[in-house]
């Protein structure tokens, strides 16, 4: 055992005795009891079950995943097939199975996408509380996207949190020795870094990830939100102008000016090529810099989403699994989700991703692969921060319409061509309630 801070962590071996202990005690019939007990297969010969993902950032995900899907389905005597497609596809994909009651059996849930297909999915109320129970309550925001009317309509499964990728050696010349803490501190560190032409660098174009991780996180830090418990639209409030105001600043004093035509790749590529010395992203900018760019991975570090006057917050929807209600096959896809969540298989697969994702309860933060690489540290602790679109609302499909209108995206590109923040702010307050009709 190690003891970090007074924390305890376990080397893998004793991690996995322990967690093999544990859901072996919790554990009562369903797949992982014929695991153990390697029993003959439990369902009918000729059994099938499908699974649609996504196309992950990290192949080594999709390899381990396949191949523990191909091991369920010798365990278990089922044709297990896996699909990836890439993300953008999801979407359509999902519309078009629920439409036509056709498909995969489980399929990938990102965000709040429960909610938005939560007609067409099976609830999973047992398994999802089965979990919970095993590894602790889950994360706050992976259980508002999973629970719709009181009913859990997708298992979670994971997170994926951006923290901010910076140049170590550039952040300490320009008087940092560590990432700064708080908004305020940042802009101070931003504003040295860009005048020796090291700026930092944000997109605020129309892509998923990047720009709304910044519109979020921000609006939040600095006490502003979309709307309320009830579901009012508060965004025209003196916090959101604030944070409008100081995202202005920081375009021209802290960042690449480019970055209003930047998608979610655009921040990679500048940062890998050393034209920006800071960026929020996903574990991934790090992973790339270790196989192709190993001198600028030595230095690179990662830093929490800074605090600001409202507090600390990610914008972090979380994935879930669904099992789909016009399956035949519900309770094979179940029992498969129930063996791929035991801890055994769920290890295997979060070691595969290397930190790139979170696992859904704290359980998870106990898992060795955090020591192996203290610099992906603020990804396991990003959770215990993430939020919702929506929050602190319920992450609806009217919270859906305004992520993907991009308007909170759009009052801070706004601002930043010269609209005045009270105006911008004005003009979002509009569009939500559009969206929040």
């Amino acid at each position: 055992m190690i003891n970090l801070g007074g924390v305890t962590r376990l080397d893998r071996r004793a991690f996995l005795r322990v967690a093999g202990a544990a859901t072996g005690a919790a554990a009562v019939g369903g797949i992982p009891e014929i695991v153990r007990a390697q029993k003959a297969p439990s369902f009918p010969k000729g059994t099938k079950l499908n699974i649609l993902e996504w196309v992950s950032f990290v192949p080594a995900s999709d390899v381990e995943f396949k191949r523990l899907a191909a091991e369920f389905g010798k365990l278990a005597g089922v044709d297990v097939t896996v699909d990836l497609i890439n993300m953008n596809d999801l979407n359509p994909r999902i519309a078009s199975a629920i439409e036509t009651k056709s498909g995969p059996d489980i399929i990938m849930m990102i965000s709040n996408w429960p909610h938005l297909y939560a007609d067409g999915l099976a609830d999973v109320d047992d398994l999802a509380e089965e979990i919970a129970k095993r590894d602790g309550a889950y994360y706050e925001h992976n259980k508002k996207v999973s629970v719709v009317g009181g009913s859990w309509k997708a298992v979670p499964l994971c997170s994926v949190p951006s923290t901010w990728a910076y140049r170590e050696d550039w952040f300490k010349e320009a008087g940092a020795s560590k990432f700064p803490d708080t908004w305020d501190e940042w802009r101070k560190v931003g504003i040295a870094l860009k005048k020796k032409n090291q700026p930092m660098g944000q997109a605020f174009g129309h892509s998923l990830g990047d720009p709304n991780n910044w519109a979020y996180s921000v609006t939040w830090g600095f006490g502003g939100s979309e709307i309320d418990h009830s579901g009012k639209v508060i965004i025209n409030s003196k916090e959101t102008i604030e944070a409008v105001k100081f995202t202005v600043a920081a375009w021209k004093d802290c960042l690449d000016e480019g970055g209003l035509a930047w998608d979610d790749s655009s921040n990679n590529r500048a940062y890998l090529a050393g034209t920006i010395s800071g960026t929020i992203n996903g574990a991934s900018i790090y992973f790339v810099a270790k196989r192709q760019f190993p001198d600028i991975a030595k230095v690179t570090g990662h830093g929490h989403m800074p605090k600001g006057p409202g507090g600390r917050f990610y914008n972090i929807g979380g994935q879930g699994r669904a099992v789909m209600k016009y399956s035949k096959n519900q309770q094979v896809a179940k029992e498969f989700l129930r063996w791929f969540m035991d801890r055994p298989q769920y290890d295997k697969w979060m070691a595969a991703n290397d930190g790139y994702t979170v696992g859904p309860t704290p359980y998870w933060e106990r898992h060795p692969l955090w020591e192996k690489d203290p610099k992906l540290i603020p990804f396991r602790e990003a959770s215990k921060f993430g939020r919702w679109p929506g929050y602190p609302g319920t992450p609806s499909r009217k919270a859906s319409e305004a992520l993907v209108k991009y308007i909170l995206v759009d009052m801070y590109a706004q601002a930043i061509k010269g609209m005045k923040a009270e105006d911008a702010v004005k003009w979002a307050e509009s569009e939500l309630k559009k969206a929040y009709a």
